[in-house]
C-alpha cells in the first residue's frame, strides 16, 4: 500500500525524510511545490503582491509519495540491451498542463521510480551516476501520444487539390499508382517508410503513435524509433469496410476499436454514424477519427454512449476547407489528437498543436491534455504514457525551460525545440547540445540526421533508411515537407 501525505512547510527537511525511513517508509516522491501563476493573481487581487514575492522561490508544501519497506529502495540493476539514463538532475518537470516539479527523475529497467527533489533521499547507486546527465535549464514534458497516423506514408507529398466533399472524392482524385509522385514512393520498401513515420514522430517528441493500418511485427519491435500501439481494434472506414461488427465484436473488451468517421462535410458524411448504431459498433470503447461530417444528431450519439473523438484539424482544413470549431470540440468529453500523415496534413504533431491553437483558438489545457492523458485514456493505455509518474514508462521529451506552464510551452512548440527524447529509459533523440551532455555510454547507438539543416541525433538506422530513400527519389528527400539527409559524423 502506498501513502500520500502532504506536509506543511517545516524545517529539518532532511531530519523528517530520515525519521520515515527509520520507520519503514521510503520516499518514491518530493515535490515542493511553489507559489505560480494561479497563486499570484490571488494576491495581487488583495494587494499583497509583496506577499507573494517574499514567498517566492521557497516551497509552499511538501508532497511526500511513500511506500513501505527498505528491500526495494531501488529495482535490481538489469544488464540492459543497451545502455539506458539512470537518471536526470536539476530539471523542471510537468507532472500536468500546470503542475510543475524542479529536481530529479530516476530511472530503472524502463521504468520511472523516482520524481521530484532527491536531496537528503537515499544515495543511487554509483551505475546510476555515471548514466545521469545534468538538465538544468531545460522543461521535462511526458513523450507525447499521437492517436492517429499512417506511418508508411511519411515521406509522400500533399496529394490532391482540396474542396472535396468526402474523402472518397479525394482517393478517387489521386489514387494513380503508376503515375509520379506516387510511383516513385511506393518503390520504396514498405518496412523503411514505416520507420520513416517513427522518425517523423520522434522528431516531433511522440514517443508512443497509433498507427491506423495493419501491425507489422517484424518492425515495430523493441528497436523502433518510438513505441507503436499494438492492442486496438480497428476498421478503415465505413465505406470501405463491409464487416464493421464483427471487427468490433472481435476487439477485446480492454481494448479501443478504431475507425475513420464522417470525413467529408456532405450529408453521406453525416450519416455514416448510423451505420455504427445498426451494427453495433458504437459504444464507449469506439474511436471515430475525424467526425467532421457529424450533425447535431450524430454529435449527440457520440456523447450518449461515452465514444471518443481523434481530431486531424490541417488535413480536415486541406481536404475540406475546413475543420471543427472550439464550441464543436466542446461536446466531445474524451479528445486525442492525430497528426494524420504528410499526404493531407501540415507537418507534425506539434504543427497540428499550434494550428489548433492560433486557428482554432483551442485552450492550452485542453491541447495539452488531448496528446498526453487524454490521448492516454482514449487508446486505453495503462502504462503511464502521457505522464511522469513513479512506476511510469520513462518516456519523456527534453525542452529548453522558458519559465512558462508545461501547457502554454507546448502550444508553441515546434520540432525545432525537442532536443531530447527518451523511450523507456533509453536516449532516441539528442540535439548536439544534449549529445555533448551525455555520458558517451548513451549516445553509442544513435546515428546523425539533419532536417532542414538542423543536427539530431537519432536511434535509428538512418544511413540504411536514407539510402533506401534517396535510391528511388528524385531530388531531395523530404519527411513531412521538411528536407532530410543523412550526416557523417565530423
Amino acid at each position: 500500500m502506498e501513502n500520500m501525505l502532504i506536509l506543511r512547510r517545516i524545517s529539518g527537511r532532511e531530519e523528517t525524510l530520515f525519521s520515515f525511513e527509520r520507520a519503514g517508509l521510503r520516499a518514491v516522491a518530493l515535490l515542493e511545490p511553489h507559489f505560480g501563476e494561479p497563486e499570484f493573481a490571488v494576491f495581487k487581487k488583495a494587494g499583497k503582491q509583496s506577499n507573494f514575492d517574499a514567498s517566492s522561490g521557497h516551497p509552499a508544501i511538501f508532497v511526500l509519495q511513500l511506500r513501505p519497506g527498505i528491500e526495494d529502495l531501488a529495482l535490481p540493476e538489469v544488464p540492459d540491451r543497451e545502455v539506458a539514463l539512470g537518471s536526470i538532475h536539476g530539471a523542471r518537470i510537468a507532472l500536468g498542463g500546470g503542475e510543475i516539479a524542479s529536481g530529479d527523475l530516476r530511472i530503472n529497467q524502463g521504468r520511472i521510480t523516482f520524481v521530484g527533489n532527491a536531496k537528503g533521499l537515499s544515495i543511487e547507486t554509483q551505475a546510476a551516476k555515471d548514466r545521469s546527465i545534468d538538465l538544468g535549464g531545460f522543461l521535462v514534458l511526458p513523450g507525447l501520444v499521437n492517436a492517429h497516423d499512417h506511418l508508411e506514408f511519411a515521406l509522400f507529398p500533399r496529394l490532391g487539390k482540396g474542396g472535396y466533399r468526402n474523402f472518397m472524392e479525394w482517393a478517387q482524385d489521386i489514387y494513380f499508382p503508376e503515375n509520379a509522385p506516387v510511383r516513385e514512393h511506393r518503390a520504396i520498401p514498405k518496412n523503411t517508410r514505416l520507420w520513416w513515420g517513427g522518425i517523423r514522430n520522434l522528431l516531433s517528441g511522440v514517443t508512443t503513435v497509433c498507427h491506423h493500418n495493419p501491425y507489422v511485427p517484424e518492425v515495430f519491435d523493441e528497436r523502433f524509433v518510438v513505441r507503436v500501439l499494438h492492442d486496438f481494434g480497428w476498421a478503415h472506414s465505413v465505406t470501405m469496410d463491409c464487416d464493421i461488427g464483427r471487427k468490433k465484436q472481435e476487439t477485446l473488451p480492454d481494448q479501443p476499436f478504431i475507425i475513420h468517421l464522417a470525413e467529408g462535410v456532405d450529408e453521406q458524411s453525416a450519416a455514416e454514424i448510423l451505420q455504427l448504431v445498426r451494427e453495433g459498433a458504437l459504444d464507449d470503447r469506439t474511436v471515430i477519427v475525424h467526425g467532421l461530417g457529424l450533425d447535431d444528431r450524430g454529435r449527440a450519439l457520440l456523447r450518449s454512449c461515452g465514444a471518443a473523438l481523434v481530431w486531424c484539424p490541417t488535413s480536415n482544413v486541406f481536404l475540406f476547407g475546413r475543420t471543427l470549431t472550439r464550441d464543436e470540440l466542446q461536446e466531445f468529453p474524451r479528445l486525442a489528437l492525430g497528426s494524420d500523415s504528410p499526404i493531407t496534413c501540415q507537418g507534425d504533431l506539434l504543427d497540428e498543436i499550434r494550428f489548433a491553437r492560433e486557428i482554432v483558438g483551442m485552450n492550452e489545457q485542453q491541447l495539452y491534455s488531448s496528446v498526453t492523458a487524454s490521448a492516454a485514456d482514449v487508446l486505453r493505455l495503462r502504462d503511464g504514457q502521457g505522464t511522469l509518474r513513479v512506476g511510469g514508462l520513462a518516456d519523456f521529451v527534453g525542452v529548453r525551460d522558458t519559465g512558462f506552464s508545461a501547457a502554454k510551452t507546448l502550444a508553441t512548440l515546434s520540432w525545432r525545440e525537442v532536443e531530447l527524447v527518451v523511450i523507456g529509459g533509453l536516449v532516441h533523440l539528442a540535439s548536439s547540445e544534449m549529445h555533448r551532455r551525455l555520458p558517451e555510454t548513451l549516445t553509442a547507438e544513435l546515428q546523425l540526421l539533419e532536417i532542414e539543416g538542423e543536427p539530431r541525433w537519432i536511434r535509428a538506422p538512418v544511413s540504411r533508411l536514407y539510402s533506401d530513400a534517396s535510391r528511388h527519389l528524385p531530388g531531395e528527400v523530404k519527411l513531412g515537407g521538411r528536407t532530410v539527409r543523412y550526416a557523417f559524423p565530423a
